[in-house]
């Protein structure tokens, strides 16, 4: 599909453009003394994966199961893997600690049962902070309702979080995403904030990019099948504008940058943090780059080389990256590069 010729108005859609709304940089996001991302639902669990003074795995054994053909009547459980991605983000600053829910996930209880599993207390999260409107990053909503009050639980958005959306894939039925519900969430309690621009949360210690800029000449975004509803019609949707990410600055080492998808590209994402904050050093790289399938492996080559200038001391690509991007990262990165999975944390401190 990524071969179709493009119209004037999908290229015009696709072309890089500023972000709407008053400029809003540089920001003052006040430096952290840690910060540890708990990857609670990735594509991917390894439960034989290794970790170092910064990873931290889950146990092969990470519960019980009732299974009665065993002599015991149960057997060993890991943690679940899906098409979704979903982090815990605890940021230190001092004495304080602020836990943030970025992104759930695809299944209503995946992100929960892993959490469970891990011995990790969902009621701790302070706010809760959704990448775009994708149901495999917000699937997981349903689950930590139902497990625990949400009762004015703050929730991170972009206002086009509600677009319907379809993948029309030429030769197929088209089929339509599940769209988010304004009145399910707010009748759950979560108390909405929707931004377009960049939002500062945890005192100053963590950015939301809002709306990122589109700078780069290789990242454009979707293929035409990816499709919007404009209220009368279905339209391309290239830039997944509502696509967001989450920025803390490690004092002393600079920028750890969570994506959910990376729909608004890796390097637009990085270079959009740096530019927002006037902190040169990408520190860490961590969640789904979108760098699968053939409509993306042209975008490969200049985002790996991109990033290789930056020098970051973490990559941690998951989720939408794909096996061909993530070879050529390891290859490219070998010091900074690490394999994700479900159940893994990563602890960067302060220099």
């Amino acid at each position: 599909m990524c071969e179709e010729p493009a119209d004037p108005r999908q290229v015009a859609q696709a072309a890089p453009r500023p972000v709407t709304g008053q400029a809003a940089d540089p920001i003052t996001l006040e430096p952290v003394d840690e910060v540890v991302i708990t990857t609670l639902v990735d594509n991917v669990y390894d439960a034989l994966l290794t970790g170092d003074a910064r990873t931290t795995r889950a146990p092969f054994s990470a519960g019980r199961a009732r299974a009665p053909q065993f002599e015991s009547g149960s057997t060993t459980v890991g943690l679940m893997a899906e098409h979704g991605f979903s982090a815990l983000v605890s940021v230190r600053r001092g004495t304080t600690t602020t836990t943030l829910l970025f992104d759930t996930g695809l299944s209503p209880d995946a992100m929960v049962t892993n959490a469970s599993r891990l011995g990790t207390d969902l009621s701790q999260v302070q706010a809760v902070v959704l990448s775009h409107g994708h149901f495999d990053h917000a699937g997981g909503l349903a689950g930590l309702a139902g497990r625990q009050g949400t009762r004015s639980l703050p929730m991170v958005i972009h206002p086009l979080i509600w677009t319907r959306r379809r993948l029309a894939v030429p030769g197929r039925e088209p089929e339509e995403m599940p769209t988010l519900s304004r009145r399910a969430l707010e009748s759950e309690g979560f108390a909405l904030i929707e931004r377009r621009q960049p939002s500062l949360l945890a005192d100053g210690c963590v950015l939301i990019t809002g709306e990122v800029d589109r700078t780069t000449d290789f990242e454009h975004g979707m293929p035409p099948a990816h499709q919007a509803w404009t209220g009368s019609q279905w339209d391309p949707d290239p830039l997944v504008a509502d696509d967001q990410a989450l920025v803390v600055n490690v004092r002393g080492r600079g920028l750890m940058v969570l994506t959910g998808c990376g729909h608004a590209g890796a390097i637009n994402i990085v270079r959009y943090a740096q530019r927002l904050t006037a902190v040169p050093t990408l520190h860490a790289l961590l969640g789904g780059l979108h760098l699968s399938g053939p409509a993306f492996e042209p975008v490969i080559s200049p985002t790996i080389s991109a990033l290789t200038e930056m020098a970051p001391a973490l990559v941690v690509p998951g989720h939408c990256t794909g096996w061909r991007a993530q070879h050529g990262l390891a290859a490219a990165l070998p010091d900074a590069w690490v394999a994700g999975s479900s159940g893994s944390s990563f602890r960067l401190t302060a220099a």
